[in-house]
């Protein structure tokens, strides 16, 4: 009996295992490490990738910039695109696992094809089309930015001057009518984004043979007649300007600003060499390396040309109808110069620069006059030169304060048009007559923390910064969840604040106001959720759990970044409707009805077995979101799959002791070839490594909990029943800790007695892809005890941000999509709960001790994240 209690004693701090040393060699280990790896990567790339183009579909639907069919298609395969290599890397991953989500995906595809065939509009039929018939919904004839203009002549009523587009009909004629297809693809094959050697001379050769080109006599006699059409309004030999209108110039989330040329007081004999020109370049080296970095096909690519009479600006320019500097400032920003807006546009010179505050109606809030030393004049008969300022007029405002006035008016006007901020070319004639040339979306940077937005208000911010996830403005009591079971209370109309914004609190978003969590960015699940139902959500806003308490009752204001205290109207009043899709165009219904298959997320919990399949994978997101979670699991339990040979693996001496600490170094985890048996601290290059050891070693052991009767009886009766205590059950992995490392990676499998436990962590500089993954079971007492300690555990985790699943007794954490410190603090709490944690499962009847415990934990815990910092080895730095 006395030898089987010091067995039962010795058991609490080394579980014997049986031997199953894998088959494999080091070799074979660390090559199936390498190529897991590697796709689990590849797979959080394409993840992201997906989501960026779902993301920019969603503000196609919801915004009021022009596009077509080809915007359509194009974003509808490169979905389909990414989303299949997801299940590619995964089905590597684990071979044949997931085989499943190949039929689901196909079935998916075959639905958005049966739209996009049953829906198409047919092709551009005319060579020229007159601007006043033309719309939004015609951007696949004419190209975004001249189906904008068109909208803007037939919706707002403001001055645009007389012109007509030369349709992708044309331009396909042009190409087809001189054989150039074959030969600039052929031309193409050898571009790359960074050669920009060979790009120069690629670009030069293919402009050329354009340049060289024939124009087709059907759209040279096109063209004459449309010129002579605008003559009959604008006036006999009128000069004009030609503009790019490429397919998906302007459109969302692909403005090719600056890329392509524009042909300024152009005259009748020129009109087609001067098309040809703008033509070719599309294939200028700034618009083929934008190209190939965001990945658009250059078939994507119809160059349309815009004509419009020119305007022999007095002055001209540009506006923004918000700040682009600063997303919560909504004044309207005029910058004017003498002469045509080329001098604007261009950046050339100093403009003046008028501001109208929205405050009180429109109000000149600011005017800052420059001195403008040289202008852009219109040559008597044709083309621009650029001339030297009268002195008498350097100074003086080039528009006066009732045209600043007029401007900021039709800005608002264009920018309710659009549903979003704009950026408009304007110019003004001698006799005060305006003309608008050009209006895009107007992309606004994000201010990270600081003031409150300077334009709404100054009163009542608790937290700001961070990024806007989803637009919009909204009130409401605010409701903290930090675990999934607190959305079974989530009220109608809260605000949801969380640390983390995973996919399953989409679960509750019918019913939520507004979204403010402490991580997460606009290219997640949720974000994309959120937008689709149009919630305005904020993510990564540093403090705003401990800011944001139940019950508050707050204003969301994610266009600014900031949330107050209370309902505040003044900010309120600055919600910017969202348009339904049922009240826009054909063109976005046939946009939501692809989407429809898309970007609805239905699969949000993946503890439901019955739920969470390959089979259950209704919409394109679904299947990323399955994709995501399985690699992480699949990668989590890839050192539980592989069991490695004793040899492979270096004992840890540390402080010229051997510790029971074994390290197998998959790819760079060592910072040069160990010879030995031993590895010490200093030689391993492990980022997450030093972070989890860092916690380990932060505070020491006080020992064991004093256990009382119960306790140690339930051990007793446990371990006496254990045959794995026996010692036939020792084994050469007894009292061992095995560590799969490399530079960035680590899975630690670990037993202390009957507790055992798993950690992996991936910390890189791209915080989209990291996580760190802690599983945590077993325990020398009964099942209760054993199943309380899961739930102590898990409670401290949560406070830290973790995810948590429990089962039986078994605790399942993660935190992911953290920076490198973010996941250094993730991995030193996981490494003083491993120190720390154990034998607790002895105590878990006796409640005041446990909250003595909890309370201790916490306090040192804190003093572990205050007083530590990780160690980067230098190898690692």
């Amino acid at each position: 009996m006395f030898q089987k209690i010091k067995t039962l004693f010795q058991g609490l701090l080394t579980k014997p295992e049986a031997d199953t040393a894998s088959a494999l060699s080091d070799e074979d280990i660390q090559a199936e490490f390498k190529k897991r790896y590697h796709h689990f990567k590849l797979l959080l790339t394409a993840n992201k990738k997906a989501l960026e183009v779902m993301s920019q579909m969603e503000q196609a639907l919801h915004g009021g910039s022009a596009f077509g069919m080809s915007f359509i298609r194009s974003h509808s395969t490169a979905v389909s695109v990414n989303v299949y290599k997801i299940i590619e890397h995964l089905n590597i991953i684990a071979p044949g696992k997931y085989a499943a989500l190949y039929p689901r995906m196909k079935d998916i595809q075959r639905q958005v094809a049966t739209v996009l065939d049953n829906l198409s509009p047919p092709s551009a039929t005319e060579l020229t089309l007159p601007l006043a018939r033309i719309n939004r919904d015609m951007s696949d004839q004419v190209g975004g930015k001249m189906a904008g203009i068109g909208e803007i002549m037939s919706r707002t009523g403001l001055p645009v001057p007389p012109g007509f587009v030369i349709t992708t009909r044309a331009y396909r004629r042009l190409i087809d009518h001189n054989d150039l297809r074959d030969e600039i693809n052929r031309l193409l094959q050898s571009a790359g984004p960074d050669d920009q050697e060979n790009l120069l001379a690629l670009s030069s050769r293919i402009r050329n043979l354009i340049a060289m080109a024939e124009v087709p006599d059907d759209v040279a006699g096109a063209i004459r007649a449309a010129y002579a059409a605008l003559c009959a309004e604008a006036g006999e030999g009128a000069c004009v300007s030609l503009r790019s209108s490429a397919l998906g110039e302007d459109a969302a989330g692909q403005t090719f600003a600056g890329q392509f040329a524009t042909k300024l007081n152009v005259a009748a004999d020129d009109l087609l060499e001067s098309y040809k020109e703008v033509v070719a370049s599309k294939y200028s080296p700034q618009a083929m390396t934008y190209r190939l970095n965001r990945g658009i096909p250059d078939e994507d690519i119809a160059m349309c040309v815009g004509c419009m009479a020119m305007v022999r600006a007095a002055a001209g320019g540009v506006i923004y109808s918000r700040n682009p500097l600063d997303i919560r400032d909504d004044s309207i920003f005029v910058h004017s110069s003498w002469g045509l807006p080329k001098t604007v546009v261009d950046g050339s010179v100093a403009c003046d620069e008028f501001v109208v505050s929205r405050e009180d109606g429109l109000a000149l809030s600011d005017r800052r006059i420059r001195s403008k030393d040289r202008v852009f004049v219109c040559h008597e008969g044709e083309g621009v030169c650029v001339m030297e300022t009268l002195l008498d007029k350097r100074d003086q405002p080039s528009i006066d304060d009732g045209t600043a006035l007029r401007l900021a008016e039709a800005a608002v006007t264009l920018e309710e048009m659009y549903g979003s901020p704009v950026d408009i070319e304007w110019a003004v004639d001698a006799q005060g007559r305006l003309s608008f040339l050009q209006c895009r979306h107007l992309t606004q940077m994000e201010v990270q923390g600081g003031a409150p937005p300077p334009k709404r208000t100054t009163q009542g911010v608790i937290v700001s910064g961070g990024a806007t996830a989803s637009p919009g403005v909204a009130c409401g009591p605010v409701f903290v969840v930090r675990r999934e079971a607190d959305l079974l209370q989530f009220p109608a109309g809260a605000v949801l604040v969380s640390l983390e914004a995973p996919p399953r609190w989409a679960s509750v978003i019918n019913k939520t106001a507004a979204i403010v969590t402490e991580k997460g960015g606009a290219a997640g699940h949720l974000a994309n959720v959120a937008r689709e139902f149009q919630v305005p959500a904020i993510m990564a806003v540093p403090g705003a759990l401990a800011a944001l308490p139940n019950g508050m009752e707050v204003t969301v204001d994610a266009d600014g970044l900031a949330v107050y205290r209370g309902r505040v109207d003044e900010v309120l009043a600055y919600a910017r409707p969202r348009k339904a899709p049922g009240s826009q165009t054909p063109m976005h219904a046939i946009l939501r009805r692809v989407m429809d298959h898309i970007t609805p997320l239905y699969l949000l919990d993946p503890n439901d077995a019955m739920g969470f399949r390959p089979e259950k994978c209704r919409t394109l997101h679904d299947i990323t979101r399955f994709c995501h979670e399985k690699s992480v699991t699949e990668m989590f339990h890839f050192g539980q799959d592989f069991h490695f040979a004793k040899r492979a693996a270096k004992q840890l001496r540390y402080k010229k002791t051997a510790m029971k600490w074994w390290f197998i170094n998959l790819d760079d985890g060592f910072a040069h070839d160990i010879p030995g048996r031993f590895v010490t601290l200093e030689e391993i290059s492990s980022i997450p490594v030093h972070a989890l050891w860092t916690g380990f070693l932060a505070i020491p052991w006080q020992g064991p909990p004093p256990v009382d009767a119960k306790g140690f009886m339930s051990i007793l009766v446990r371990a006496a029943s254990n045959p794995n205590l026996e010692e036939s059950g020792q084994s050469a992995f007894s009292e061992r800790n095995f560590f799969m490392i490399s530079r960035h990676y680590m899975c630690l499998s670990s037993r202390f007695g009957f507790h055992f436990c798993t950690v992996e962590a991936l910390v890189d500089n791209r915080p989209q892809e990291n996580y760190v993954s802690f599983q945590f079971k077993g325990g020398a007492a009964e099942f209760m005890r054993r199943r309380l300690r899961a739930e102590f555990v898990a409670g401290i985790l949560e406070d830290h941000g973790f995810l948590i699943d429990i089962n039986e007794d078994s605790v399942f954490a993660r935190r992911s999509g953290g920076t490198p410190e973010e996941m250094d603090e993730a991995l030193r709490i996981v490494g003083y709960l491993l120190m720390h944690t154990r034998q607790l499962d002895m105590i878990m009847h006796n409640r005041p001790l446990v909250e003595t415990y909890r309370r201790r934990i916490d306090g040192e815990i804190a003093r572990v994240l205050a007083e530590t910092t990780s160690p980067v080895p230098d190898s690692a730095a």
